[in-house]
């Protein structure tokens, strides 16, 4: 298996080639899908699975500007409608094909008390980190569950914006701000560094979609890509990295 930098997949350096897979997928399943493309491989010898991790809303873009994509696998719906809305998915290939939920993580050294979000007011917390609400999945499900307690233009001016959950992890892990929503799987990666204060009740149910390109050059692999993740042995690696059932 090949790991893509966006980078490369931005400008157009990567160029597809016989029995490559080329996935571009959110940040937050960096981990579990690093562990299923060499999983897929074995199953399919001659396969490679080459593997862009990002923002959701940024990895549209990508595919929008051309880069040579065949599956895509996003963090939350918008960003999926997104990609629908401009043609860029195969027309009955998208699936649900794992859920997560979200958490607020402090670093492991902080003395802070929270429970709630509502706790998030405390003079203590200065800064939290998430997702712009305009542009990354997970910062949306945060902003949306802070205006369904009318917390958002109380906690406006303590966001720091990230361009994806990693992002945000990495901030808390670092103790550069006081707590930062993130996915609960991303949450368990750092548990030395991080801990979970509380989990973030959510009204809308945290589901990722997952579709085949319009135009990739392996569009039968694709499919078949998306049937493996969908496949007891794919929800088995997923499920080992904390992913829940869609």
């Amino acid at each position: 298996m090949k790991y893509v930098g966006a980078a490369a997949l931005s400008l157009g350096m990567l160029l597809a080639q016989a029995g490559e897979l080329t996935v571009s997928a959110a940040a937050s399943l960096t981990n579990a899908f690093k562990e299923a493309g060499p999983a897929y491989e074995q199953l399919h010898p001659g396969t490679k699975v080459l593997l862009n991790f990002g923002g959701s809303d940024a990895l549209v873009q990508q595919i929008a500007k051309g880069a040579p994509v065949d599956v895509f696998a996003s963090a939350d719906q918008d960003a999926m409608d997104k990609a629908q809305a401009q043609k860029l998915i195969v027309e009955g290939s998208r699936r649900n094909f794992v859920s997560n939920m979200l958490a607020v993580i402090v670093p492991t050294s902080s003395t802070l008390s929270l429970k709630s979000l509502d706790d998030l007011r405390q003079s203590g917390v200065k800064h939290i980190a998430l997702g712009n609400p305009k542009g990354v999945p997970f910062g949306r499900y945060a902003k949306h569950a802070l205006d369904s307690q009318k917390l958002w233009p109380v906690l406006e001016s303590k966001a720091i914006y990230t361009q994806n959950v990693r992002q945000a992890l990495d901030y808390v892990a670092r103790d550069e701000v006081d707590a930062g929503f993130v996915y609960a799987t991303d949450a368990a990666i750092q548990k030395d560094k991080v801990r979970v204060a509380f989990s973030v009740p959510s009204e809308i149910q945290i589901t990722y979609p997952i579709a085949a390109i319009n135009g990739g050059a392996q569009a039968e692999e694709a499919k078949r890509f998306i049937e493996f993740l969908l496949s007891p042995a794919g929800q088995s690696i997923l499920a080992k990295y904390g992913f829940l059932k869609p």
